[in-house]
């Protein structure tokens, strides 16, 4: 018997679901499952022409270079020391206080996060530095863990944001946008981390005890060596905004300034670099792969008409606009709790994004709304990925406390997202403003 092209498509779904339980790499998962599915629907001739036309299309395609540069200017921040810089410089200003070292590496987090795009890389990086100092000072290991765990989170909202730049592809909307729309909501959501943790310092003072207080010398000297991270900020992230050069360029000269600012420091040498240079082509490989399994996947979800025939169903619901985007966004937080992020932008955005143009919400601004949602993903368990991050440094530190400790950050991810929801402008403030946008 003939199976229908519906059929072929959930059938494809359900073998991708358990191929994804079994720890599959995403990107090899929709290259199989969206091969295997366009030859069993359209046949294998147009299997094979996708297969082998997709890789050459991604990775000849000009406008990715911002990958491999914005991955390279974050690899080049965290081993020319900027990393500890920020930190440092965060800690000369609020180690004094109640919770001040948590602050500390949120505030750190928010800076890193504007040079890395990356949420494993800044709870890596920060967590190196900032774990050992809390520990130090006796902070709760609920607290430390939790609030570098959340920071980390960041990494995708604040840009630049390797999950901004795979959305910018699967929605074909401007990077540059939503790059800019992700500013003001990062700086909210980092600002609600710090009132988090006023507030748990404030109810129980021993979670996070003070530190001592340093001279205003000592923390000039310290927000001087923030300086060179701020100047490569302002010249990546407002030449875009100001109309100066394209998202392309400000990659390219992030990462120039990153080296030769790693040069200065004399902190590049053979090995720094060669460290440098290898996270960069893994985590660039890795969003490549996953980019072009996207583009194998998405005829084959196009062949079995399931984004349609879902959309429709969705569309048909009697909620209302704002009752279908929170039918929408509480199933992101469900598929959170188990799915990587990435996976979950190419499995459900052919389906989401025509329905939410459909609904007149702005791709941009939801760009933003779905990447605060994976960040609460990334936290939440049992995958949490920036948990296991954060586990693999803190070892003497039970899953549980860990999870514990993430709770408050978790909630004040809903208040953030509530906020977006309700005051959208928030999020398109910035890119309206944009020139040449």
């Amino acid at each position: 018997m003939e199976l229908s092209s519906a059929v072929i498509g959930y059938l494809g779904l359900a073998g991708m679901f358990v191929l994804l339980a079994l720890r599959m790499p995403v990107g090899i998962v929709l290259i199989l499952v969206g091969t295997l599915g366009i030859a069993s629907i359209a046949g294998w001739n147009a299997a094979i022409s996708t297969l082998s036309a997709e890789p050459f299309i991604i990775a000849g395609s000009v406008p990715l270079i911002i990958i491999p540069l914005f991955v390279f200017m974050g690899n080049l921040a965290a081993v020319s020391g900027m990393s500890h810089d920020l930190y440092e410089s965060a800690h000369a200003w609020f180690g004094h206080k109640r919770g001040g070292l948590a602050s500390a590496t949120i505030t750190a987090c928010a800076g890193f996060a504007a040079l890395s795009g990356s949420s494993v890389a800044s709870a890596v990086t920060m967590g190196q530095v900032a774990l050992p100092e809390m520990k130090r000072f006796g902070y709760d290991p609920r607290l430390s863990t939790g609030c570098v765990a959340a920071g980390g989170t960041l990494g995708i909202l604040i840009p630049p944001s390797t999950g901004f730049i795979v959305y910018a592809i699967l929605t074909e909307t401007s990077i540059g946008k939503l790059f800019l729309a992700g500013i003001l909501p990062g700086i909210l959501l980092a600002t609600l981390f710090l009132l988090v943790v006023a507030i748990v310092t404030r109810i129980n003072p021993a979670l996070g005890p003070p530190g001592p207080a340093r001279s205003l010398d000592e923390r000039l000297r310290a927000s001087a060596k923030a300086i060179p991270m701020l100047a490569i900020v302002l010249v990546t992230i407002g030449g875009i905004y100001g109309g100066i050069f394209t998202v392309s360029e400000a990659s390219g000269i992030g990462a120039l300034l990153a080296l030769l600012f790693a040069v200065y420091r004399r902190m590049l040498n053979w090995e720094t670099l060669r460290t440098a240079l290898l996270n960069t082509v893994h985590t660039t490989a890795f969003v490549f792969l996953i980019v072009i399994g996207a583009h194998v996947f998405a005829p084959f979800l196009a062949f079995s008409e399931i984004p349609q025939n879902l959309g429709a169903g969705i569309a048909a619901l009697d909620f209302g606009r704002f009752g279908i985007l929170a039918v929408i966004l509480i199933s992101y937080v469900i598929l959170g709790t188990f799915m990587e992020g990435f996976a979950i932008l190419v499995l459900t955005l052919p389906v989401v994004d025509p329905l939410i143009r459909q609904l007149e919400f702005s791709p941009i601004w939801f760009g933003v709304v779905m990447v605060i949602v994976l960040e609460m993903g990334l936290i939440s368990p049992p995958v949490g990925v920036n948990v296991f991050v954060v586990k693999g440094i803190a070892k003497d530190v039970p899953m549980g406390d860990i999870f514990r400790g993430i709770l408050p950050f978790w909630l004040a991810m809903i208040v953030c997202l509530i906020l977006i929801v309700l005051f959208p402008d928030i999020a398109m403030f910035l890119p309206r403003t944009m020139i040449g946008g």
